[in-house]
């Protein structure tokens, strides 16, 4: 016979930030990740294609709120200050829609959603929130702030701290897996206290793994073994959370994502650097400090990773653009571009194109998405068209994966996943 809370409509999200399709499904496969393979014997695994740009800041809040970025209004995770050439860190109050835990809220649904990124600072939700990456202040990033003090007791650790992971790769796994631990304590306190209905709990460290360390997660580079390893201990992680939260209860919904997927980093390409060569951008000051150095006769300027703003008059102070006739010239160009016979841009997007919703005039005029292995850059600085990266993995947009117990069916985007969860929960359409 089961009990009440057995019979309680429930779900889990498990989120693995930046793992790709290809990489889950193969360690599933191989022994890497046991408890996966076990999973996804019993569901379907969705490829899955994210908003652009292809960044966490994003397709967070893209998920959370079944939304494009002309409706959510985050295009980056930097912008400029409206007005202004200020630069500014878009922040969760400032998303421009309600989220999926708002919705499960006003159906009387009680959520924990631990380490999201995209959520700071922690704002009030229908239950307990710990926001992820970007927070900086773990008193800002949990809400009710009543739970902050039994966090800081149990160590709590926001992020992976990345100062000298680059040169030290001891170092990178330790703090892997200090990450690892805190969650784990994060999940079993907070379950000990509720029973929720939804419970999303996100791990951030593979994309902070394979950013450093790609080869030795998809090849066999020197960090093989460790690398393997990790993602053991995060499947270890899957397996405690499925278990201590949904136990035996039958019916119970269960959903496993990345928000993006990766590949291996050849070069980087700095769109200003190619802007400023064709003519397109100038500065007053060299080196510039800042855009606010930006020359008022500059036809665009990009922010990072890859997105075209028009020098638009009206909107920056010195804009003198009044048409938008040179983007197709600036697209045109771009797309002719080669890197050792390789087109350096898999598509050139006209924002009307992939955008749609109020927030759209706020976006970029073109979002340029690097082809596999050139990644796309948008700093002031650089005057070189290519460099080397200090990275050996970079984000792509077409292969992040989904897996549910019930086949969704083919041409899933991240948007859609609040839809399918709140269905699941509270039969929304």
């Amino acid at each position: 016979m089961f009990t009440d809370k057995e019979k309680k409509r429930r779900a889990l999200l498990l989120g693995l930030d930046g793992v790709p399709k290809g990489l889950i499904e193969r360690f599933a496969g191989d022994g890497t990740m046991p408890f996966l393979g076990e999973l996804f014997r019993t569901g379907t695994l969705h490829q899955m294609r994210v908003c652009l740009p292809e960044i966490s800041s994003v397709n967070w809040s893209s998920f959370m709120t079944g939304a494009n970025p002309g409706e959510h209004g985050i295009f980056g995770f930097t912008d400029l200050k409206p007005g202004s050439y200020d630069v500014t860190f878009p922040s969760f109050p400032q998303l421009k829609t309600d989220t999926l835990w708002d919705e499960l809220g006003a159906s009387g649904k009680r959520c924990l959603v631990i380490n999201q990124p995209g959520c700071y600072p922690a704002r009030e939700i229908p239950g307990v929130m710990v926001s992820g990456f970007v927070a900086v202040d773990l008193k800002r990033a949990v809400s009710p702030r009543a739970h902050v003090a039994a966090l800081q007791n149990l160590g709590y650790q926001i992020d992976v701290d990345t100062r000298g992971c680059r040169e030290d790769s001891d170092k990178l796994f330790r703090e892997l897996d200090a990450c690892l631990v805190s969650r784990e304590k994060a999940l079993r306190h907070f379950l000990a206290q509720e029973d929720w209905d939804f419970v999303e709990l996100v791990i951030t460290g593979t994309d902070r793994l394979q950013h450093f360390l790609w080869t030795s997660c998809d090849g066999d580079g020197p960090e093989r073994d460790r690398a393997l390893e990790y993602y053991h201990k995060c499947d270890a992680l899957c397996r405690t959370a499925v278990e201590a939260y949904l136990g035996e209860a039958p019916g119970a919904a269960l959903y496993l994502m990345s928000d993006h997927g990766f590949c291996r980093v050849d070069r980087e390409f700095h769109v200003n650097a190619w802007l400023r060569q064709e003519g397109y951008l100038r500065f007053d000051k060299e080196p510039p400090d800042s855009y606010a150095d930006i020359s008022a006769d500059s036809v665009a300027f990009a922010l990072d990773p890859g997105r075209i703003y028009l020098h638009r008059r009206g909107r920056y102070p010195k804009g003198s653009v009044e048409s938008d006739a040179v983007l197709d010239e600036i697209a045109a160009k771009l797309g002719t571009l080669e890197y050792r016979g390789t087109r350096v841009f898999q598509r050139i997007s006209r924002r009307d194109d992939i955008y749609r919703g109020a927030e759209t005039p706020h976006g970029p005029d073109l979002v340029c998405t690097g082809s596999r292995g050139i990644d796309v850059k948008g700093g002031i600085r650089k005057t070189e068209l290519f460099s080397d990266s200090v990275f050996t993995g970079m984000h792509t947009w077409d292969d992040a994966f989904f897996w549910a117990r019930q086949d969704h069916g083919i041409g899933l985007v991240i948007s859609d996943l609040r839809r399918i969860i709140a269905n699941d929960l509270i039969g929304a359409v």
